[in-house]
C-alpha cells in the first residue's frame, strides 16, 4: 500500500486560504452564582432527606460527560448522604464506554477529576449486570451488580437533547439508569430495539427502574450556553418522572449554536467523547448520521476535524460525521475504545474513515476545494475549538457581511492569515 500523499499534497498545496475574523457569539450568561449552596439546598427538602435511612449502602452515578461542577456535584452528594448516616460509594454509569472495561470505565472518572479522595467515597465499578425486571415483551431490564445490590441508589446527570433523537426523555436522568445503570448489556438492549424506538425504549425503561429499583432520588443538573450551571434539582423518584420533561426544554432553549448557517465549510480543531458522545454535538454541527425527528437544515457542506482530545482515550466515535481529517487524528484513533461503543449501539456510520490529510493545513484544503473548487473568495468557512465552545469562533470574509447584519454576533478582529507552523498545524 502506498502511503505517500505526494500527488494528494500537489492538488491541494495551491488551493487558497480565505482570510478570517475573530466573531463572539453572544448568549444568554445567567447561571447558578454557588452551586454548592444550591445543591444543599436541594438536598435538604424534607422529601429528599426522607428517602435516606442511616446505615444504607447508596450507589451514585458517575457518568462519562464533562459536566460543568460535576465533582462538586458528586462531592456535595456524598457528603449529604454521610451526613444521613448511610455509606455511599461512586459507580461508573456509562453503558459501553471506556472500551466496555470496569478498568476503562475508572480511567474515564479519573480523567473527569472523579476521584476516591475528590469525592469523599470508594469507585466500585463491574461491568456485572444482573436482570431487575422485564418490559411487557419480555425485554429484559439490566442493572448494575453494585447498584443492585446496594440499598438504594441516587442518579446523577446532565439534562440535555440528545444528539439522536427526539423523546419525552432524551439525555438525562432517564437515560442514565437506562443505559449507564444498564452498563453494555443496556445499551446493547436500547439500541437494539430500534433507533426510530429509541425514545420510546429509554422512556420505559426508565420507569421500570423507577417502579423496581430502589431509586431514592436524582440529582439533574442544566447548563446555560456556556456550558455552565444554570439551575440543580433534587428529584424524587415521582418528580423525575413528572419534571425532567420540563427541564429538557430548559435545555433545549439554553442550547447554543451557530447563529450562522449554511456554510461551505466546518473547521472543528478537536473532537472527542468528553466534548460529546458523539465526538462532535451534532445539536451543534447538524452532521448527524443517524438522527430521528431532527432536522439536518443548515449543516455545512464539508466538515474537517483536525484533532482527538487526549480525554477521548483514543475514542473516535463521531469521526464518521467528518469529510476530511488528519494523519494526527487518524493516528490517535483506538479501535479497542471506539469500536465497543458502536458494536453494542448498533451503529457503523460513526465510525467511518473520512480522507486522511497530511497536516490540519491541507485538511482545510481539502474541504474547501470540494466544498467550492478553491474559491477562496467566496468560501463561507467557519473555525470553531469544539462543539462545547462556540462563543469566540472565526469566520472567513465570505460571511463577513452576513455577521455584521446578524443579531448576536460581534466582530472582535480581522481580517487576518491563517497561521501554520512548520508543519502546517495551528496547533
Amino acid at each position: 500500500m502506498n502511503t505517500s500523499h505526494e500527488n494528494v499534497n500537489a492538488l491541494l498545496r495551491d488551493i487558497p486560504l480565505p482570510r478570517m475574523y475573530r466573531v463572539r457569539q453572544v448568549f444568554d450568561t445567567e447561571r447558578v452564582k454557588d452551586p454548592a449552596a444550591a445543591l444543599k439546598c436541594e438536598l435538604g427538602r424534607p422529601e429528599i432527606r426522607e428517602t435516606v435511612k442511616r446505615g444504607m449502602r447508596i450507589a451514585v452515578t458517575a457518568g462519562s460527560r464533562g459536566i460543568d461542577n460535576i465533582v462538586l456535584i458528586l462531592r456535595e452528594t456524598v457528603a449529604f448522604l454521610k451526613e444521613m448516616g448511610a455509606e455511599p460509594f461512586i459507580i461508573p454509569a456509562m453503558g459501553s464506554h471506556g472500551g466496555a472495561t470496569a478498568e476503562g470505565q475508572v480511567a474515564i472518572l479519573h480523567s473527569l477529576g472523579i476521584t476516591e479522595e475528590s469525592v469523599g467515597c470508594p469507585i466500585r465499578a463491574t461491568m456485572e449486570v444482573k436482570v431487575l425486571t422485564h418490559l411487557e415483551d419480555g425485554t429484559p431490564v439490566h442493572m448494575d451488580r453494585y447498584a443492585m445490590e446496594a440499598d438504594g441508589v441516587v442518579v446523577v446527570n446532565r439534562v440535555k437533547p440528545h444528539t439522536g433523537f427526539r423523546g419525552r426523555y432524551e439525555s438525562g436522568l432517564f437515560k442514565m439508569m437506562t443505559v449507564g445503570l444498564g452498563k453494555q448489556k443496556g445499551a446493547e438492549m436500547t439500541h437494539g430495539r430500534g433507533r426510530l424506538r429509541m425514545g420510546e425504549t429509554i422512556e420505559m425503561c426508565g420507569n421500570a427502574y423507577l417502579d423496581h429499583a430502589n431509586i431514592l432520588f436524582g440529582v439533574a443538573t442544566v447548563e446555560n450556553s456556556f456550558d455552565k450551571t444554570w439551575k440543580l434539582a433534587a428529584l424524587t423518584g415521582q418528580e423525575i418522572r413528572e419534571k425532567e420533561p420540563g427541564l429538557l426544554e430548559e435545555a433545549r432553549r439554553l442550547l447554543p449554536g451557530l447563529y450562522l448557517q449554511y456554510a461551505d465549510v466546518l473547521v472543528v480543531d478537536r473532537m472527542g467523547k468528553n466534548i460529546s458522545g458523539t465526538g462532535m454535538d451534532t445539536n451543534i454541527t447538524r452532521s448527524y448520521t443517524h438522527g430521528y425527528g431532527i432536522s439536518r437544515e443548515g449543516r455545512a457542506k464539508r466538515i474537517a476535524a483536525l484533532d482527538l482530545t487526549d480525554e477521548s482515550h483514543g475514542s473516535a466515535v463521531g469521526i464518521g460525521q467528518a469529510d476530511v481529517t488528519t494523519r494526527r487524528l487518524f493516528e490517535k484513533f483506538d479501535p479497542n475504545t471506539t469500536y465497543p461503543n458502536l458494536l453494542t449501539s448498533g451503529g457503523t456510520d460513526s465510525a467511518k474513515i473520512p480522507m486522511i490529510l497530511d497536516n490540519q493545513k491541507l485538511a482545510i484544503q481539502a474541504a474547501i476545494k470540494t466544498s467550492v473548487g478553491g474559491q477562496a473568495d467566496r468560501v463561507k468557512l467557519i473555525r470553531i475549538p469544539d462543539t462545547l465552545h462556540i462563543t469566540e469562533i472565526e469566520v472567513s470574509e465570505g460571511f463577513i457581511e452576513e455577521a455584521r447584519n446578524t443579531p448576536g454576533l460581534e466582530i472582535l478582529e480581522g481580517p487576518y492569515d491563517w497561521q501554520f507552523d512548520d508543519e502546517g498545524n495551528l496547533f
